[in-house]
């Protein structure tokens, strides 16, 4: 097909009007040069007269839009089950508790969602994802203030004459991502349950919505990120074989930690590790509960109030957690965006069923009885365990992860009760530690299509998983994203904690 000529071209911007040649040039690329627009301007508009260009390019236009509303609507609807996992929280710390204390641990989940609204608001958006052209780091965000610029953002939606030319998510993509601060911060209320200030906790919900949290979502899911594997704009980098490949993952000046960034899709690390470490650090500097242990085992197991709660908390929890996962994608307007969610969707269930059936079956070895707090908790620990991978895990895969997530999960209740770390509904467990395993999971497990169709990685750059031949970059990647969690989370909520202890402000008289 022949290309259009610098006459037609100029017979198209005139014919359509600036904001119609506008459209064409959002939807196609830069029409007044050689390059891919022309191509595609060749296959859509040659033989065309201008009125049906103009025509065209208006439907473009409407299609664009569309789909734009639809990914919209996608992450509005996907952001507000991610939020309902606050009620399964809620009912399900109120299970695992005793009667006397549920209506305090109730009040401390919606002081996570209150609390945290406000503090993500003014400053953990802008330190997670703000970013200005002459002032960024790959370490934390310093622009977007109180949406100052994601307002700016979303009002050029509907007015593209006033886009303020830099990319952010809108008020959709805050919302999504303030739902899953919420989730974080909320994990740590079951572990310091029955023991902890109603001041000592504000100040931890507080720091984790504004600071903690935050640093740690800029380095793992931030466009310029350390451990980001979105970093950058497809510069070329050598591939294993010697040749090149454009690789969405490169940065400008540099490479990504290894060159390939952390693969944390829905955030196994960011958000259940983060919790986690968070509620181990709670949980020790809290000490156990009144008669918890004695000489050194369990001397009560104070059983929660409610099985009814804990499980109908599991479900609920898993139903959020399809917004939670192929949320995640952040669209789904197109089809490789619409296989990917599906993919997403699927993962989830099976390794959540995974974990549930196999922790029941582990408990029934170990004990001899069927256990439905046990069961439940080993659903979660499957969810958990596939979040980080859940969009690069074939089916099967994620049945394995499930599994190994929900022994991972026993491994270290086990080792809490040994060392006499009192965790009342297990949070450090399922989150914590099915957190770390997922990371490492994905360093064996991810699949080299997959990580080309949601990274950008060509299979010859072998930065897949080890069970696919890929080489170690992404192990290790992984290996450095979960020491950096366990650093950062660790010593901010240590240094935290321990201000509130020396103080009096941590544990109730």
């Amino acid at each position: 097909m022949a290309s259009l000529s610098p006459e037609v071209l100029k017979a198209i911007h005139d014919a359509v009007g600036e904001e119609t040649h506008q459209a064409i040039h959002d939807a196609f690329g830069d029409v007044t040069h050689q390059g891919t627009g022309r191509a595609l301007l060749d296959e859509h508009f040659t033989g065309m007269s201008t009125d049906e260009i103009a025509k065209a390019a208006y439907n473009l236009a409407d299609d664009k839009a569309a789909g734009q509303s639809l990914d919209i609507f996608f992450l509005l609807i996907c952001g507000y089950m991610v939020f309902l996992m606050q009620l399964g929280f809620a009912m399900l710390c109120a299970g695992l508790v005793r009667h006397k204390n549920a209506n305090n641990i109730m009040l401390k989940n919606v002081l996570d969602a209150a609390v945290g609204s406000l503090c993500w608001y003014v400053l953990g958006y802008g330190f997670a994802y703000g970013t200005s052209d002459h002032r960024s780091n790959p370490f934390i965000g310093n622009h977007d203030f109180a949406l100052t610029h994601t307002t700016q953002v979303n009002w050029a939606i509907s007015h593209p004459e006033d886009d303020p030319g830099v990319d952010a998510g809108g008020y959709a993509g805050y919302f999504f991502q303030w739902a899953f601060a919420a989730t974080a911060a909320t994990i740590v209320s079951g572990a310091v349950a029955e023991r902890c200030t109603f001041v000592g906790y504000l100040s931890y919900s507080i720091f984790m919505a504004s600071w903690v949290y935050p640093v740690v979502v800029h380095a793992c899911w931030s466009d310029i990120g350390w451990l980001s594997p979105w970093v950058g704009d497809g510069v070329k980098v050598e591939n294993n074989d010697g040749g090149e490949g454009n690789v969405a993952a490169a940065w400008e000046d540099g490479a990504a930690i290894l060159n390939t960034g952390a693969y944390d899709f829905a955030g196994s690390g960011v958000v259940h590790m983060t919790g986690g470490i968070a509620a181990l650090v709670g949980a020790v500097m809290l000490g156990p509960r009144l008669g918890r242990f004695r000489d050194g085992k369990v001397s009560d197991t104070m059983s929660g109030s409610s099985t009814v709660l804990v499980v109908l908390g599991t479900l609920i929890l898993w139903f959020g957690w399809y917004g939670f996962n192929p949320g995640s994608q952040l669209a789904i307007s197109s089809k490789a965006d619409a296989a990917i969610v599906a993919r997403c969707a699927v993962t989830t269930t099976l390794s959540a069923g995974a974990g549930g059936v196999t922790a029941l079956l582990f408990r029934f070895w170990r004990s001899g009885c069927f256990e439905v707090v046990y069961t439940c908790n080993g659903v979660l620990a499957g969810l958990v365990g596939v979040t980080a991978g859940c969009s690069l895990l074939e089916p099967w895969a994620a049945i394995i992860c499930g599994v190994f997530a929900a022994l991972t999960m026993y491994g270290f209740e086990t080792a809490l009760l040994m060392l006499q770390i009192d965790d009342p509904v297990g949070a450090f467990p399922v989150h914590g530690g099915a957190g770390m395993y997922a990371l490492i999971f994905n360093g064996f497990f991810v699949k080299h299509d997959y990580v080309e169709e949601v990274y950008g990685y060509p299979p010859s750059s072998r930065r897949y998983g080890w069970f696919y031949g890929g080489h170690g970059q992404v192990m290790l990647s992984e290996i450095v994203e979960l020491l950096f969690i366990v650093f950062w989370v660790g010593t901010n909520m240590f240094l935290l904690f321990g201000l509130l202890k020396i103080t009096g402000k941590l544990r109730v008289s």
